[in-house]
């Protein structure tokens, strides 16, 4: 294994103790919520989710968006991590709720399932940032999904990593750049772990040269996640800290 995906991986484990600990409240948020998608994703995804399509999520983290795609109409839903500790924490939920996802641990791209086995490909919220390959990751995209299948992102604008937390301005952080390659992150959840950047011309040309079609790309000033207890300037709607895409495979 890479040595920074090794790295990684360690640090993400290590940051995913939190779904275990947390378990219960999670738990009790999908129970409970009306809706685990923003409102937004939602409404790009209920035409694909009428169809009532087999998913596979990449990257799927804590599981909760899983179980909400089920809940919005998926028949099924395969996650996928490189975090033993999530998926298994991932999977005990869905068992509690007797819902149709099950989670497998995996590292992304390389991803153990046959091809054109989705509907939908569902990814985001914090997943490409650990991609140091994203045209490995796009062609596995397109190898899991059958042909007319689609693709959905919902992830953090590629101009966040240059944004500082401050609450009184809005300031860039001179150590980063917009073209850079890659970064350590330094904020939580994988404090000491690198993440690698990809501009937003870069994930839509890397995507397009996969097989997919671009349908949807849209930016948002509302970011899809925010640090708890700050109030950085950054996020009061004047910079970019969210997009969605929709591509469909020709």
């Amino acid at each position: 294994m890479d040595p920074d995906v090794k790295q990684n991986r360690q640090a993400w484990e290590k940051a995913s103790q939190k779904y275990v600990h947390e378990h219960d409240e999670l738990l009790a948020e999908a129970r409970e919520s009306d809706s685990l998608l923003f409102d937004r994703e939602l409404e790009l995804l209920r035409p694909l989710l009428d169809a009532s399509p087999e998913v596979v999520h990449l990257q799927s983290g804590n599981g909760l968006d899983g179980l909400a795609l089920v809940a919005e109409g998926a028949r099924s839903v395969v996650g996928v991590d490189y975090s033993e500790v999530a998926a298994k924490s991932a999977q005990r939920r869905s068992d509690e709720l007797g819902t149709a996802c099950r989670y497998l641990v995996a590292e992304v791209p390389g991803v153990p399932l046959r091809e054109n086995c989705a509907d939908l490909v569902y990814t985001g919220k914090g997943a490409l940032i650990w991609m140091r390959d994203l045209s490995a990751w796009a062609r596995d995209v397109a190898r899991l999904l059958r042909p007319g299948g689609h693709l959905f992102v919902y992830e953090a604008h590629p101009m966040v990593p240059l944004w500082t937390w401050d609450e009184d301005k809005p300031r860039i952080r001179p150590d980063r750049g917009y073209f850079d390659r890659t970064h350590i992150n330094d904020t939580y959840p994988a404090n000491g772990a690198r993440e690698w950047q990809w501009t937003l011309g870069e994930i839509v040309t890397t995507i397009a040269a996969a097989g997919l079609e671009v349908l949807v790309l849209e930016e948002y000033a509302e970011p899809f996640w925010r640090a708890g207890g700050i109030s950085a300037k950054v996020w009061d709607g004047q910079l970019p800290n969210a997009f969605a895409l929709v591509a469909r495979l020709k």
